[in-house]
């Protein structure tokens, strides 16, 4: 079946790029991209999502030095594999941007073509994020023919008020590139499948394996239907996993329970009780 039909009927294949992200060695990073990307290419994927801050790692302290504006750098670099092997791409990276340093995640077309750009708004303070990085202040939806795609990053999960203003404004797909480490990975499974299930849509996860010396990384990325189901779910290895996404479960799971429709914003402040005795 041809990619146009499938668009039609509603149907996409998602690539997770699982990989170890070893800190200031982006040669050898772009190169299990690539790897990926074409392996991704090869399984008629429409959809690779790579780790968060693929091509660095979490060396924050460099971070102005990583950072380049978009356009330049791994961005560039990134809009150039998403053209090579016709994917749509994401995953995030450090941008500079009027004398800030950001941890945004990017959305790329087959034709290289930036879709959408996303700072993170929810700053990590175990890794001292909000030391070295500014804050984003909106969400992003990205346009495709298969409708808007929400983009997220890894401490976001935490957060369900910023996937219902993604949900509301008609988003299909979360796309969330993450850092997310062994101690807390229950948690990191958990909410995936809460943020698919209270919003009725897919989430597609991609959590980076491998050690940086003071924290394991365990993988289990993941493909998350609307009743929560993971169509596809990784161990703690490096390799491309596949999920193909039928959307009309989006239509079918919000038919059958109306969350969207049952909804009472009205309803939705908070009052303080009197006290019992006065």
């Amino acid at each position: 079946m041809n990619k146009r039909v499938n668009r039609e009927r509603g149907r996409l294949t998602i690539a997770l790029g699982q990989m170890d992200v070893p800190v200031g060695r982006p040669e050898v990073t772009l190169a299990r991209a690539r790897a990926l990307a074409a392996e991704a290419r090869q399984a008629e994927a429409d959809f690779l999502l790579l780790p968060e801050l693929w091509l660095h790692g979490y060396d924050l302290k460099r971070a102005a030095e990583w950072a380049t504006p978009l356009g330049e750098g791994g961005f560039a670099t990134m809009a150039a594999l998403a053209r090579e092997f016709s994917l749509y791409l994401a995953g995030s990276l450090l941008e500079q941007h009027a004398d800030n340093t950001f941890n945004t995640a990017v959305l790329y077309g087959p034709d290289g073509s930036l879709l959408g750009a996303y700072r993170k708004v929810h700053l990590f303070r175990l890794m001292q994020e909000p030391q070295y990085l500014a804050p984003g202040d909106r969400a992003t939806l990205c346009p495709t023919p298969w409708g808007p795609v929400g983009l997220a990053i890894c401490y976001d999960l935490r957060f369900p008020e910023l996937f219902r203003a993604m949900a509301l404004a008609g988003a299909v797909l979360f796309l969330i590139p993450a850092q997310w480490p062994v101690r807390r990975i229950e948690a990191w499974s958990l909410l995936a499948r809460a943020r698919a299930v209270e919003n009725e849509l897919f989430v597609a996860t991609c959590n980076r394996v491998g050690s940086d010396g003071s924290a394991v990384f365990p993988g289990r990325s993941a493909v998350v239907d609307p009743w929560g189901h993971a169509l596809v779910e990784g161990d703690d290895q490096e390799g491309l996993l596949v999920a193909h996404v039928d959307l009309r479960e989006m239509r079918k799971a919000r038919r059958y329970l109306t969350v969207f429709q049952d909804r009472r914003p009205e309803a939705y402040r908070v009052e303080q009780a009197p006290h019992p005795h006065g």
